[in-house]
């Protein structure tokens, strides 16, 4: 049986001192909204089955994605929940022990110490986890938990974003002091490329410190009028098709990942045929998730050629300022909670 022992003022957080019995502590939702949306229950500890594998967590980092689950919004992050969460328990960036396995599952089996991106199941703000074998590889012995923790989606969205990158290229990324854009500017200087960051003011120093050539303030400077640009990754896109087509050198290459729904759709549409009009190309960079997309980058992190950069750690109890930290665009790189 568990006891109460604190509540959290202003969070609807209950906090609780042990697990027995094949339970466990889970950070849940009902319904979208803020972070005060946000609970601690007690809930059955879950079982794996065919290939699906039970992780016993000991890190979770935070991705912006989570924070747009939460909120239900831009819509595309209520796909499968269109009126109320498809999982109750956020948190796809996972880390820990493997705990059990289902009986299909061939790579692992209890005690391997495992990382993975868990976007569709979710579940990371839990003691436990359920993710399938597919999205799961073995940790790096030269990684901590946590910092194993930060790579699979940031690294992932940062490797494929500044694919082709070239030795000479200007490039600009738009919210690079966040977790993929510490990754990107690190990927994108080790190609050669002048690397222009933009974001807020207070990550401007940041961004100098992980590499970035120049950094602009987003408040006070529009980057779309600067440039030409060769390469555009645009993590926060809100901005108009045709100013980002007027960042662009000619033969540049503008990819987005996340923003409004409006920006995306018009550069599936407008932005695609305005490119193509003018020998400039517009899209919405599709991540390819896995160990095989994000394997390689945290492979430079182990020989030390990418540096990992975690802002602050919170605990189980403390997910919903975790959440407001990065969602609400304070992070200087990754924000991980420490479940174990």
């Amino acid at each position: 049986m568990l006891q109460k022992v604190l509540g959290v003022p202003g969070t609807g957080l209950v906090c609780f001192t042990e697990v027995r019995g094949g339970r466990m502590r889970a950070v849940v939702y009902d319904r979208y909204g803020s972070a005060d949306v946000l609970r601690i229950e007690d809930l059955p500890k879950p079982s794996p089955s065919g290939r699906q594998v039970l992780v016993k967590v000991a890190a979770t980092s935070i991705n912006l994605s989570d924070w747009e689950t939460l909120r239900g919004s831009p819509l595309y992050s209520r796909i499968g929940g269109l009126r109320t969460p498809a999982r109750r328990t956020l948190g796809s960036d996972i880390a820990g022990w493997v705990d059990a396995v289902g009986p299909a599952v061939t790579r692992f089996r209890p005690g391997d110490e495992v990382y993975g991106d868990n976007l569709l199941l979710k579940g990371g703000f839990a003691e436990y986890a359920i993710a399938p074998e597919s999205v799961l590889a073995h940790k790096p012995t030269a990684l901590t938990f946590a910092e194993a923790s930060t790579v699979p989606q940031a690294g992932a969205i940062a490797q494929q974003g500044t694919d082709g990158a070239a030795a000479g290229q200007r490039i600009v990324i738009n919210g690079a002091g966040g977790g993929s854009g510490s990754f990107a500017i690190q990927l994108a200087k080790r190609l050669g490329a002048e690397v222009t960051g933009v974001d807020n003011a207070s990550k401007l120093d940041f961004m100098r410190s992980v590499g970035a050539d120049k950094v602009i303030d987003y408040r006070s400077e529009d980057f779309t009028r600067s440039g030409p640009y060769d390469l555009i990754l645009d993590l926060v896109a809100h901005r108009s098709v045709f100013a980002y087509r007027r960042a662009l050198a000619p033969g540049g290459r503008y990819r987005c990942v996340g923003g409004s729904v409006r920006t995306l759709l018009r550069v599936l549409t407008i932005g695609s045929v305005a490119g193509w009009l003018t020998h400039r190309r517009l899209g919405v960079l599709a991540v390819k998730e896995g160990p095989a997309h994000f394997g390689p980058v945290a492979d430079l992190c182990v020989t030390g050629d990418l540096a990992v950069h975690i802002d602050r750690t919170f605990t189980l109890d403390q997910v919903p300022e975790a959440l407001a930290e990065v969602g609400e665009g304070r992070a200087r790189g990754k924000v991980v909670v420490t479940v174990t």
